[in-house]
Formats: C-alpha cells, sequence, structure tokens
C-alpha cells in the first residue's frame, strides 16, 4: 500500500503542501478575526517546510506514516461509500423489479424451451474499419 521509499520531489511536495495547510491553519485567527495565531499550528508548519526546503529525505518516516493513515481512512470510505450506494440505489432498484416482475438477465426458468441460447446476427466485416 505505502511505497519503500518517496523520491526527494515526493518529500518536498508533501512538506510543503502539509506545512502550507498547518500555515493557514496558524495564521486564520490572526488575519481574519483578529485573534491570536495558532502557535502550535505555525510551529507544525515550520517542522514540515523548513525539512522539505531544506533536506527532504527527513520526512521519510512522516511521509509513509501518513501515506499508511491515508490509505487505511481510504480503505474504510471506500467500504462506507460502495455500502451506502447499494443500500440506497441499487437495493430498492432490485426490490422495485421484483414487484414489477421485470427478469433482465433471463434468469427465469423455460421448461417449454429447447435452449437457452440467444442466436445473434453475424455482422458485417466493414464493422471493424473504424474500431475507435
Amino acid at each position: 500500500m505505502v511505497p519503500e521509499k518517496a523520491s526527494a520531489k515526493q518529500l518536498r511536495s508533501f512538506g510543503l503542501l502539509v506545512g502550507g495547510v498547518f500555515a493557514i491553519l496558524g495564521a486564520w485567527p490572526a488575519l481574519f478575526r483578529a485573534a491570536n495565531p495558532r502557535l502550535w499550528a505555525l510551529l507544525t508548519a515550520a517542522a514540515l517546510v523548513v525539512p522539505a526546503v531544506v533536506f527532504p529525505s527527513v520526512l521519510q518516516p512522516l511521509y509513509r506514516g501518513w501515506m499508511f493513515i491515508g490509505a487505511m481512512l481510504g480503505w474504510i470510505n471506500t467500504r462506507i461509500i460502495l455500502g451506502f450506494i447499494f443500500c440506497v440505489v441499487f437495493t430498492p432498484v432490485g426490490l422495485l423489479m421484483r414487484l414489477f416482475g421485470r427478469d433482465t438477465l433471463n434468469l427465469k426458468s423455460k421448461p417449454t424451451m429447447d435452449s437457452y441460447r440467444v442466436t445473434r446476427e453475424p455482422r458485417p466485416g466493414s464493422h471493424m474499419k473504424h474500431q475507435f
């Protein structure tokens, strides 16, 4: 899930991006509410931006931890979102189709038929001329 080693460019980007977000969080009260800045956020921003500019490989363990947490949250969110979509979209549609007797896949048994094979008309070779 998490790459073994990140490049210096990835580490620099990570440090500057996350450090920039913490800098915005730290400066927000001072800029928009005339309150004291959040020093913890500004110190965190400095602790990320300075190594990102000077020596990005120092951020390797922090980057790996951040990516691991992101992968875990992505795994959890995927299950939640897909489960929600299944319960809200597909289940009601399936129930409505059963209620109205719709069988779009032709799954119902038909003992009077000789074969369930669906015969198709062969297409002409000209349909292969413009494939894309």
